[in-house]
């Protein structure tokens, strides 16, 4: 498996090696039963030392496309120095902690990502825990009991693969191979998600942050934090002000400005906020009952057309574009047996 170039042209989940700059190969990893397809693997060498951002789900068929990515590069699994995963999630973290038990690699994480990274290896505790209680909050019955339905008797089948990394990345320089990042915090997908900046080679590697097609989930992780989409916006606007590079998405394919991406990303929450506002406004009182009302995805597909877990990503995100607008005085809201009900605020 030789590298090919990028090409916009070709489907970004075809597995291969990819030529992104010199030194750097995008590699898709397989997601089975997932929208999304694949995630990006970035590897990074010199010749001599082989650094992965991010590291893909710890499935079979995905280590079997890894091993035959890198040999396309010359390497081999047991060639991988370090991987620094952009944030927790299970298709970035786990084949990481998989491979180090095999061959010893570091691994590096955002340092906010540890009280998240310690409940997901809870044999436990089920892993949605947290958004469950938030559908609660969200008024969201039949979600939760469509959950429960589904996946109300599994075990939690992943705990082993939390293991602790090797260092909490902070912010702040790193050298690679050939290179030096810079760590960048930039929470609200998760709250210790983090990007990989190479500002001499024009590179951003953006991890879930920015990602070209879809708009990422906010807050989906096993400790909440009170305002995630402000953290997320926060973040689309620390980046905003910084020099526009290349925009290397751990979803969907290279393209050539992260700026671009970060304005449409921009105007969509902001047309969001507007239209939940209104909502509210005509008569919903609840995040679930926002929902309700409106289109999701692309093709605008209505709430109860949607699996359980897309409903769940849709109230929550809801929920905290709700809690958004209170936090500006836009809405008021009170909760009621657990419930927080919302309403236009008083002049």
């Amino acid at each position: 498996m030789e590298p090919l170039p990028e090409d916009s042209t070709r489907n970004w989940a075809e597995p291969g090696v990819y030529s992104v700059a010199p030194g750097v190969y995008r590699i898709p990893l397989p997601l089975p039963n997932d929208a999304l397809k694949a995630v990006n693997v970035y590897a990074i060498t010199d010749g001599t030392e082989l650094v992965l951002i991010d590291s893909g789900w710890a499935l079979d068929e995905a280590r079997e496309q890894l091993a035959a990515g890198l040999k396309g590069l010359g390497a081999e699994l047991g060639d991988i120095s370090e991987f620094l995963i952009t944030h927790v999630h299970r298709d970035h973290y786990t084949m990481a902690v998989s491979l180090r038990r095999e061959f010893g690699g570091k691994i590096g994480l955002g340092q906010r990502e540890e009280p998240s990274l310690t409940l997901s290896g809870d044999p436990d505790r089920f892993p949605m825990h947290a958004q469950v209680e938030l559908l609660h909050q969200c008024g969201a019955k039949p979600v939760v009991d469509e959950l429960a339905r589904l996946f109300g008797g599994l075990k939690h089948t992943e705990a082993h693969l939390w293991e602790q990394p090797d260092e909490w990345l902070t912010p702040g320089k790193r050298a690679v191979p050939g290179r030096e990042l810079d760590i960048v915090h930039t929470p609200g997908h998760t709250n210790g998600h983090v990007v990989f900046l190479d500002d001499e080679a024009g590179l951003l590697f953006t991890g879930d942050h920015v990602l070209p097609h879809i708009t990422p989930s906010i807050g989906f992780q096993p400790v909440t934090v009170a305002l995630p989409l402000k953290d997320y916006l926060d973040s689309l606007a620390l980046i905003r002000a910084m020099p526009d590079q290349r925009m290397l998405p751990a979803h969907g394919l290279v393209t050539d400005s992260v700026h671009a991406r970060i304005d449409e990303l921009l105007e969509h929450h902001r047309e969001r906020l507007e239209t939940m506002g209104a909502q509210i406004a005509a008569g919903a009182t609840t995040a679930y009952e926002t929902a309700l009302r409106l289109g999701w995805t692309r093709r605008g597909r209505k709430l109860p057309d949607m699996d359980a877990f897309n409903q769940t990503l849709a109230v929550l995100e809801t929920g905290a574009h709700l809690d958004l607008l209170v936090s500006q005085g836009k809405l008021a809201a009170d909760e009621v047996d657990g419930v927080r009900h919302y309403a236009a605020s008083q002049p």
